[in-house]
């Protein structure tokens, strides 16, 4: 083993050896600290030297567990089933699989959009497989779900219909295989085109739901190509041209103050939302933002207590609340 002193010496003496640039140390601005013109001597370190945050205890999850969630969980294993519940680590899984609820992803696994919360890869979408449609149906089916969720990537690339056609070919297979299931489809902006959003409400799934996810100030940082105000002129469009029930999220814990996140509940109730989640931001890797607080029970249970005067029908909030939380409760 070297010694401590051993190694003070080396790297002083490389430090010394300026004139050579062996290497310069850049922490704030790159992944590799120590940068050299020959590649005999690297080290990785992470962008910034930050404090770590410990998750407080009402973080905590629980394990999924009961009959209903050791059956499907068998089920989706067995028939190498996708769901954004297992892939997405949901915390509450085994509550809504016991409740016969599930959430499922459509148009791929890779989005035209770079949001900085969001785990889905960033990049060129491969084509449309149109085959999916029947394969989700199938696995819902198989699942014996009584309320599925439908979310999609963002597809920007596809600049006919953005994915809503799909959306609508997806729905009337559900429909089809699964004789009385209700639906709820949890849709991007389509880059708030009439056309594509008339399609979805056409087809009538009980609810349609779009995440504003953050307040006005903090779009441009975290949804980065979505617009506040496009969102939540989506969502009440969709209202104003007959849809049933509609639904949005927000997440917290991104830097929004109290306010901003007051302001954003009333501007959900303006655009006629008939339902809201507010849930707590978990960091899903390092390269995403990070989380800069920890929203309290307490303050959770103010947003809720505002969502319930201001009379949305329903209003969940808690840390961990996610989109598809508590949703087949969310059609009556």
């Amino acid at each position: 083993m070297f010694s401590l002193n051993l190694i003070d010496s080396f790297l002083n003496k490389l430090t010394e050896n300026t004139e050579q640039k062996l290497f310069q140390i850049d922490i704030p601005d790159t992944d590799t600290v120590v940068r050299e013109q020959s590649e005999w001597f690297k080290v990785d370190l992470p962008k910034k030297i930050i404090k770590h945050r410990k998750k407080p205890d009402w973080l905590r999850v629980k394990l999924p567990i009961g009959p209903k969630y050791t059956k499907l969980r068998k089920l989706v294993e067995e028939n190498n089933l996708h769901t954004i519940c297992t892939s997405g680590s949901c915390p509450n899984m085994g509550e809504c699989w016991g409740e016969g609820t599930a959430t499922f992803m459509i148009l791929g696994n890779i989005c035209t959009r770079s949001c900085k919360f969001c785990g889905v890869k960033t990049g060129k979408p491969l084509p449309v497989d149109w085959d999916e449609a029947e394969k989700v149906a199938k696995s819902i089916k198989i699942m014996q779900i009584k309320h599925a969720v439908l979310t999609s990537v963002d597809r920007d690339d596809l600049r006919d219909d953005m994915g809503s056609k799909f959306w609508v070919e997806t729905i009337k297979k559900i429909r089809e295989l699964n004789p009385g299931i209700t639906l709820e489809a949890l849709i991007p902006d389509f880059q708030g085109i009439h056309e594509h959003i008339d399609r979805l409400v056409n087809i009538k799934p009980e609810v349609i739901s779009h995440n504003i996810e953050t307040t006005r100030r903090l779009t441009k940082e975290v949804r980065v190509q979505a617009k506040y105000d496009r969102s939540m002129d989506v969502l009440k469009y969709m209202k104003e041209t007959g849809q049933r029930r509609t639904k949005s999220g927000i997440m917290l814990g991104l830097g929004e103050e109290k306010e901003e996140v007051i302001e954003t509940i009333h501007d959900l109730k303006d655009a006629k939302v008939d339902v809201v989640t507010i849930g707590q931001y978990l960091q899903p890797s390092k390269k995403h933002l990070q989380v800069q607080r920890f929203v309290t029970p307490d303050e959770f249970l103010e947003y809720k207590e505002l969502g319930e005067k201001l009379g949305f029908k329903h209003f969940e909030s808690s840390a961990l609340v996610r989109s598809s939380y508590r949703a087949r409760k969310h059609i009556e």
